[in-house]
């Protein structure tokens, strides 16, 4: 048997990035060929969007987990990576979507209104698209961005015009079938109607549609029964009918006294949109006149019903009596709450351009570690995520980028020392002041960065400079007056050792910090 969900939690999950490719051009007779690696794809995003041919929440009931396709990775040639495909879940008109904490995200009414719940991460760049005049051929490419992973409510409100409340058994099924085309269940006992009904209702020129809400009882709003399930859809009506039992064999209830337990569960809910119920026209319908007892009691409580000011209708769903005036009497309210809206706008693009010095990023203390530091900004965090962390070169370029944004320049302000802790997003590091970041850095090899550079060793080139020094010849494209020759011959000649060879030198040798002299790298 079918069923009616307009309540459910959705788990979504956007398409991830995909990495960008580091890639060198190979071909014959092309040397320098230089880097051509593509960026990587975007990932998919999720969406909602309003069919009105879906009237109820149940796909989601049984399948709350929903995932986008992830982005391609990027491959030499500069081919760029495939996007990755989107996925659009199809929701009912008057979908309200909320977010964990119960706040509204948006409010789906209309069809092919479109909301995007999950964004897909971005596609990391490939080494082509990061050459520059300092870094020719990077050695790196950055990763593709996760996609979002959100958990949202979907809370169904029916789109309709008159919203019909009243006790169990009142009748309020058997109303909306004679006056529309619906077919509701219908039967002699409490509780018949399970989820609400909608129905078309046309009279003359105008046409509004109608719906029957399960039966109240006192204690709604407070959960007992099913009003508190069902109460949300009539938020958007325009009016409210009361349909009364006249013909109810329960000796403790009157027409007045059901409208007055009804108008206090009313008042007593509290819309999630924002609406007041309080404000919304009142009809009263004295329902089953096809029987005596119940024409009798009509003819005492209508006066007293109109004084009160409530517009009362008496009327037959067996014998259709009294259902043409009413009819045209809820188009006439219902035409007038549509004029008395107002009209939608046409909906405008604005673009809001941030400030040129607004801040990108905020440094504070670290509550959790002594001395440490926390950067948030979404550049800075962004940057962090598509950093590959076992390449040296990938971290001097984020060296770099954080330096050009000012993050070290603040740090330093906030009173950071070296080898404070820094955390940005998931990584936390120490923080070296020392790390000449923001300038054009000599290249050492591909994958490598001469500010991480950890060993000391003196390399191939400078014995060979010294070797030719010590012969007294030329060193030619070499500029020597910031060294300090004499410690490096000292150093050269306490490192050989018989034993190893000539041309071999044995323990650490400490080289300029500069490190100008190093050409072509090791």
């Amino acid at each position: 048997m079918a069923r009616f969900i307009d309540r459910t939690v959705l788990h979504l999950q956007a398409g991830d990035g995909g990495h960008g490719c580091s890639s060198v051009h190979r071909e014959k007779f092309k040397p320098l060929g230089g880097p051509d690696g593509g960026n990587g794809g975007n990932g998919g995003n999720v969406t909602l969007v309003v069919d009105p041919n879906v009237h109820t929440l149940l796909d989601f009931h049984f399948r709350p987990h929903a995932r986008a396709g992830n982005g391609k990775p990027g491959a030499g040639d500069n081919r760029d990576g495939a996007q990755g495909e989107n996925l659009e879940l199809r929701v009912p008109d008057g979908t309200v979507i909320l977010d964990e904490q119960g706040e509204i995200l948006v409010d789906l009414v209309g069809a092919g209104t479109r909301f995007v719940a999950a964004m897909g991460g971005r596609g990391g760049l490939g080494n082509f698209a990061l050459a520059s005049r300092a870094r020719k051929a990077p050695g790196f490419a950055l990763l593709g961005e996760t996609g979002e992973v959100v958990d949202i409510t979907l809370e169904l409100k029916s789109v309709a015009d008159v919203g019909l409340v009243g006790f169990p058994s009142a009748g309020k099924s058997s109303l909306v079938s004679v006056l529309s085309a619906a077919k509701p269940k219908i039967a002699d006992y409490p509780f018949t109607t399970l989820s609400p009904n909608l129905g078309v209702v046309s009279a003359g020129s105008e046409i509004f549609t109608i719906a029957d809400v399960p039966g109240l009882i006192p204690g709604a709003s407070q959960g007992k029964g099913l009003g508190l399930d069902f109460l949300r859809h009539i938020e958007r009506c325009s009016v409210l009918v009361h349909v009364v039992d006249c013909a109810t064999f329960e000796g403790d209830r009157d027409p007045q006294s059901d409208i007055e337990a009804l108008e206090h569960e009313l008042r007593e809910y509290t819309p999630s949109l924002a609406t007041d119920l309080a404000d919304r026209p009142r009809v009263v319908v004295l329902n089953k006149m096809d029987v005596p007892e119940a024409r009798e009691l009509a003819d005492l409580v209508k006066p007293d019903l109109e004084a009160a000011g409530y517009q009362v209708f008496e009327i037959s769903t067996a014998s259709r009596e009294g259902l043409r005036e009413l009819t045209f009497a809820l188009a006439e309210v219902v035409r007038a709450d549509r004029e008395a809206r107002p009209k939608a706008a046409a909906e405008r693009i604005v673009l809001r351009p941030k400030a040129v010095n607004a801040p990108q990023f905020v440094v504070k203390e670290d509550p959790e570690i002594d001395g440490g530091f926390i950067v948030i900004g979404t550049r800075p965090e962004r940057w962090i995520k598509q950093t590959d962390f076992t390449n040296d070169e990938a971290i001097g370029f984020l060296a770099d980028r954080l330096a050009r944004l000012g993050v070290e320049h603040e740090l330093a302000k906030k009173g950071a020392r070296p080898g404070a802790p820094v955390t940005i997003g998931p990584v936390t590091f120490d923080w070296e002041p020392t790390t000449l970041a923001g300038i054009d850095v000599m290249q050492i090899g591909r994958g490598g960065d001469v500010r991480l550079e950890q060993t000391l060793r003196v390399g191939a080139t400078e014995r060979k400079a010294l070797h030719r020094l010590r012969r007294g010849l030329d060193v030619e494209g070499h500029e020597f007056d910031d060294l300090d020759l004499d410690r490096l011959r000292s150093e050269l000649e306490q490192g050989m050792h018989p034993e190893s060879g000539p041309g071999q030198a044995d323990a650490e040798h400490v080289a300029d910090a500069s490190g100008d002299f190093v050409e072509g790298g090791r």
